[in-house]
């Protein structure tokens, strides 16, 4: 019998079948399973003449279809370069991207698709950005990823670019959401960065299925998976007529938070982030201003991804779950230590010692008390435990 996630991938392998036309369908139909299965005439109004020839085909013709020949070399594709398929009942799948209208049925995932559930900053802009925007993505990127938020961005010329270098130079996580297959990389300059993302633990995420090319349309229906990710979305430079206006509204219809970064009003790459502003996006000035703004969501997103309720009190042994945590627990006494100085004496990245330091705050071990992290004694009865990810 087929997996579920096969059954949605011969629905979307169907000419014309994007996440539009396969919410369309699952509306009238209580699986993917049953699509396949009813006559094709029940969805003529919704389905291509073609479309509906190629689900005649699987219907008589099963495993030697042209339709499911289609998904069997795909999946050998996949499984030989460790690509992760995920549906939206998978526990990789975000919930934050979940919730948007009609998300992807389907996500191709190079890298660690566990990453798509931290909280996540969406960072995009212009394809020809000035010195100084270019440098404000860079920067911005950089001291969000030290924070503990991952850079979302379309690996894109420009901002795009600027935003990823931004937080692997922080040591920090960043993923690409791609515009074609996950077999592409568009533009091709960009295979470099494409390829950092990955070794660096970050993740490459596509909806589209293999081989799909880099279409105008294909964009816009990306950024929407930007901005899905993400709890917040940053406008660096953009055109009053930009792409980047557009995850800006998706932001929006999301009930997103949305950030945009003023300039010139002599410079026309200002005009797009002057104009979100008057209809009520956040003006920020630094990156502390988007850390101060989504601080909460951070605590909450890591009290997620690393809390297990349980009834038996836990020892500290079990509450500290990581080298990493122990390594930092150690470097900690009773008086405040910045985290620069704990990053330093560890040798680890600010970015994951600011989230060990989340981690810990959240188990009741430290306390954040301005000027830097001190050590806690552990609450005598516990009503959260942790486990490692």
């Amino acid at each position: 019998m087929l997996s579920v996630v096969k059954q949605k991938l011969l629905l979307q392998y169907l000419p014309g079948v994007g996440a539009g036309t396969f919410w369309k369908l699952m509306e009238r139909s209580p699986s993917a399973l049953s699509i396949l299965n009813s006559s094709p005439e029940d969805f003529a109004d919704i389905l291509s003449d073609e479309a509906l020839d190629m689900l005649r085909a699987f219907q008589h013709q099963a495993e030697n279809s042209p339709l499911f020949k289609l998904m069997q070399a795909d999946l050998e594709w996949v499984d030989n370069h460790n690509i992760e398929l995920l549906d939206t009942d998978h526990e990789h799948y975000p919930e934050l991207l979940r919730e948007i209208k009609r998300p992807p049925p389907i996500l191709y995932v190079a890298g660690d698709s566990s990453l798509l559930s931290f909280p996540q900053v969406a960072v995009v802009g212009s394809r020809n950005p000035t010195p100084s925007g270019r440098g404000s993505a860079f920067e911005f990127s950089r001291e969000l990823a030290s924070a503990g938020f991952a850079i979302t961005s379309g690996l894109a010329l420009g901002i795009d670019s600027a935003a990823h270098q931004g937080a692997l130079a922080a040591h920090g996580k960043t993923i690409a959401v791609l515009g074609t297959g996950i077999d592409q990389v568009y533009p091709q300059r960009n295979k470099q960065i494409a390829d950092q993302i990955v070794q660096s633990g970050g993740a490459l995420v596509s909806e589209f299925p293999l081989g799909t090319g880099a279409t105008p349309a294909n964009f816009p229906q990306r950024n929407r998976i930007i901005s899905g990710l993400s709890y917040g979305t940053l406008v660096v430079e953009a055109a009053v007529r930009s792409g980047s206006l557009i995850t800006a509204r998706y932001a929006i219809q999301q009930n997103r938070e949305l950030f945009a970064i003023p300039g010139s009003i002599h410079n026309p790459l200002a005009k797009g982030c002057h104009q979100l502003i008057r209809e009520g996006a956040k003006l920020v000035e630094d990156a502390k201003d988007i850390v101060d703004e989504l601080q909460g969501f951070l605590r909450l997103q890591w009290e997620q991804l690393n809390l297990d309720k349980v009834a038996d009190e836990p020892q500290q042994s079990e509450i500290v779950a990581t080298e990493e945590e122990a390594t930092i627990l150690e470097q900690l006494g009773y008086e405040a230590t910045p985290i620069d100085v704990i990053a330093e004496r560890t040798q680890l990245p600010v970015g994951d010692v600011m989230a060990c330091l989340l981690t810990l705050e959240l188990k009741g071990l430290v306390a954040n008390v301005g000027t830097g992290y001190m050590r806690l004694k552990p609450n005598p009865i516990p009503d959260l435990s942790f486990k490692a990810n």
